[in-house]
């Protein structure tokens, strides 16, 4: 991740070194950003690899959270606000919020909360550093459980507060038993190029 100088096409001062979640809004809809204490930071351009895999976690994810009436989901660049002051606004390639938690989202705006469930899948151009930085944001911010996504090995790390990450690879079965009671998930079905 690279810190952008400004001046950014805002209505913000060229001279403003820390940025703000409104600060972020305000960006115009092409722009891509998310916000790290403060600094802003692009959103990575993805492969299609990238958009395969994480379309299918996130379909056979979904469908099953609805189904089941366990929460709401939210697609792709959704932002949520983790920290404030300075601001860390930030966005997974999925996330889901268990049904008790649900009454407390706004309906316009960024999301003020960690989501109980995020699936992160590695760009292309995300560094292992990277990867992890923002695995372990999520994890820092009070997200339970984050599935991290590598297409180019076919692993998916299970990463949760407090305990060691779990790696699966294509032949092994995706479950989570405390969030998604009952789910269950061949990693074969992500991976599939046929």
């Amino acid at each position: 991740m690279t810190v952008l100088e400004p001046p950014i096409v805002l209505n913000i001062p060229i001279e403003k070194t820390i940025y703000t979640s409104s600060d972020l809004e305000e960006l115009p809809h092409d722009a891509r950003y998310e916000l790290i204490r403060g600094q802003l930071f692009p959103m990575p351009n993805n492969s299609a690899e990238h958009g395969d895999v994480t379309a299918r976690l996130t379909i056979y994810t979904g469908s099953y959270i609805y189904a089941n009436n366990l929460g709401r989901c939210f697609a792709a660049e959704t932002r949520f606000i983790v920290e404030e002051n300075p601001d860390t606004v930030i966005a997974p390639d999925f996330a889901f919020v268990a049904k008790d938690r649900v009454d407390a989202l706004p309906k316009r705006g960024y999301l003020r909360l960690a989501p109980d469930l995020i699936i992160e899948t590695r760009s292309p151009g995300d560094t292992r550093r990277e990867f992890a930085l923002k695995i372990s944001q999520w994890l820092h911010a009070g997200t339970e459980v984050v599935w991290a996504v590598e297409p180019a090995n076919q692993t998916l790390t299970i990463h949760r507060s407090g305990a060691l990450p779990q790696t699966l690879i294509i032949q092994d079965t995706l479950t989570e038993a405390k969030l998604l009671p009952g789910f269950s998930l061949p990693l074969a079905r992500i991976f599939d190029t046929a």
